[in-house]
């Protein structure tokens, strides 16, 4: 039990007068009002209201003048055992991925697993809103009010989450298993009106579509029972982000072979530690994805600091296609993440955030777009807005837009501490032409900070190593003029779950963050290498240019060696010889 330091005070002051045993206010002002507290009777009932708050007291109504209060306090052994007790009916990250595995293994590749991911999500704002029923109408009941009238107070939209008319909640819906795919289209539908923030998820969602074919009538109908079978009420943020991550993981190799990219969260997690988002600054996404970036550049403050500072970051995205938008609403709610503002469009063309009649300015900007994205040459490009602030250092081809993309986050971001933190396909950083252009401009003015090669088959759709480039609108001093190479393509380990791939592990992480963050050299993995230098390369940035990792030399033990043929030498003559009697005696003569 944590409170805070000067309600603890008062807590310890009033059991000391009274244990368990009822009071009133005024037995409690009386109290409070002596030294050392002396407080007023405005903090007399913070501190009543607070301590109520916490589960540290139990309010009930006067019998005597159903207008005062009749307080008791809890013991702290009481409210460890309270807690413990619902803490043991939670579930875990393992009984949660149990769970999902279930469903996973039940929708196998015939179903599209967005389904199993809309599933989660309504259970658990509909557990929510029964919790926080629950709790509202518990307080109002202590406040004085009828049942029925604590029923109705409870039932007010400040409460909650979202807005839930009693038809659409989950056991409602799941009452008439015959109707379950008509009455979740129109749940979804009816919910999309009533939140509209809820429209993204549920507005392409069509349960009856789905269910016309008999067997999928059936796979959602064990869905939904299998999600009815546990209670998301209590289950942290933290553990049910982890579930829904790895719904996405586990299904990624098969979307990969659709088109549909997963970053690994471990890439994500370096790039996250390399650019070193602070509570306060703006983080940007300009091709969200399920909003893996966001969601880890809001963990690593939490980690590092906590909720309250993370709170304090504000995060924002665009994403073209609106299943995805979809899948990355969803993925910051289950997180518990408010404070994220997401939009649906083509970045490239129509970039949504914007600051009067120029784009916003973000302190970091952070990404893995399409790689060699075809399609945005210069004359598309030309049709969108603000090309001339963003595309100043010339157009792509329309085979690849990586350059157009780093383009666009580097006028995106501000010209004080502004970092640019990109996944990309390495051929950007060694193809000539118009991409070699680009590249000749923005290393000339010195925005590049470090090129980072990766491991190969890191991603799910593809075997290809991929690199990260780190940008910086005002580097430090003595980082001008230089750019810091680092070859990480040994940096791996084999990955436990898919046998094809690998893995960044944390040790890895650590070692390419620090390697970023000192600006230091190691041989055969890092070095600094002087514009100069680039210069004389043509502008190519292929590490392997600039970095090589040292293959291992065996150390030979020449006299161990020569010790080790005689013996081998001696053995075969003792063979040769018993090969020799034996054909001797079968009546071969030797030539």
């Amino acid at each position: 039990m944590k409170l805070k330091k000067w309600l603890q005070n008062r807590y310890d002051l009033l059991w000391k007068a009274f244990e368990a045993r009822p009071f009133r206010y005024d037995d409690a002002t009386g109290i409070l009002q002596q030294h050392p507290t002396e407080d007023s009777p405005e903090q007399v009932n913070v501190a009543l209201s607070e301590l109520r708050k916490a589960g540290m007291l139990e309010v009930d109504l006067d019998k005597e003048d159903a207008r005062k209060r009749i307080y008791t306090l809890k013991s702290t052994i009481e409210f460890i055992s309270e807690t413990l007790s619902v803490e043991r009916t939670l579930l875990t990250r393992g009984d949660l991925e149990g769970l999902l595995k279930k469903a996973a293994d039940l929708i196998r590749t015939r179903v599209d697993y967005t389904f199993i991911l809309v599933l989660l999500f309504y259970k658990r704002i509909c557990d929510k809103w029964d919790m926080e029923f629950e709790k509202a109408k518990a307080d109002a009941c202590k406040d004085g009010l009828s049942e029925k009238e604590a029923d109705q107070e409870a039932r007010q939209s400040m409460y909650h989450d979202f807005n839930i008319p009693d038809e659409f909640r989950w056991e409602d819906i799941r009452k008439d298993p015959a109707r379950i795919p008509e009455k979740f289209s129109n749940a979804m539908k009816q919910l999309a009106e009533h939140n509209p923030e809820l429209r993204d998820i549920f507005e392409n969602i069509d349960f009856v579509q789905f269910t016309s074919n008999r067997e999928n009538a059936e796979i959602l109908r064990q869905l939904i029972e299998l999600f009815s079978a546990q209670s998301l009420q209590h289950v942290s943020p933290d553990i049910l982000g982890d579930a829904y991550e790895w719904i996405l993981r586990y299904f990624a190799p098969q979307k990969a072979k659709e088109g549909e990219v997963y970053t690994p969260r471990e890439v994500i997690s370096l790039l996250v530690h390399i650019l070193d988002p602070r509570p306060e600054e703006y983080v940007y996404d300009p091709a969200l994805g399920s909003a893996g970036m966001l969601i880890l550049s809001y963990q690593f403050i939490k980690d590092q600091r906590d909720q309250k500072e993370a709170d304090r970051l504000f995060l924002m995205g665009q994403e073209a296609n609106y299943k995805t938008l979809a899948l990355a609403k969803m993925n910051l709610y289950i997180h518990d993440i408010r404070n994220a503002r997401i939009s649906l469009g083509d970045t490239l063309l129509y970039p949504k955030f914007k600051e009067g009649d120029k784009l916003q300015q973000f302190n970091v900007c952070i990404a893995n777009p399409p790689w060699n994205q075809d399609g945005y040459n210069e004359n598309v490009l030309k049709k969108g807005e603000f090309w001339h602030e963003r595309f100043r250092y010339g157009f792509p081809t329309k085979q690849s837009a990586d350059w157009a993309w780093i383009q666009h986050m580097l006028a995106s971001v501000n010209g004080d501490d502004g970092r640019v933190g990109i996944v990309i396909d390495n051929g950007c950083l060694f193809r000539g032409g118009r991409e070699k252009a680009i590249r000749i401009g923005v290393i000339n003015d010195d925005l590049l900070e470090a090129v980072l090669l990766l491991p190969e088959k890191l991603f799910y759709n593809t075997g290809a190593p991929g690199a990260i480039l780190v940008f910086h609108k005002n580097k430090p001093e003595d980082r001008k003029d230089k750019v810091l190479f680092i070859n990480a393509s040994q940096e791996f380990e084999q990955h436990p779950e898919v046998r094809k791939l690998n893995r960044l592990g944390e040790a890895h992480q650590t070692k390419i963050a620090k390697a970023y963050r000192d600006f230091s050299e190691a041989k055969g993995f890092s070095r600094i290498i002087d514009r100069s230098e680039i210069e004389k390369n043509d502008f190519n940035l292929n590490v392997t240019l600039y970095v090589f990792p040292e293959e291992e030399i065996e150390e030979i033990d020449i006299p161990k060696e020569r010790r080790e043929l005689k013996k081998i030498e001696r053995e075969l003559a003792k063979i040769t010889e018993k090969l020799d009697g034996y054909l001797r005696e079968l009546g071969y003569e030797e030539e």
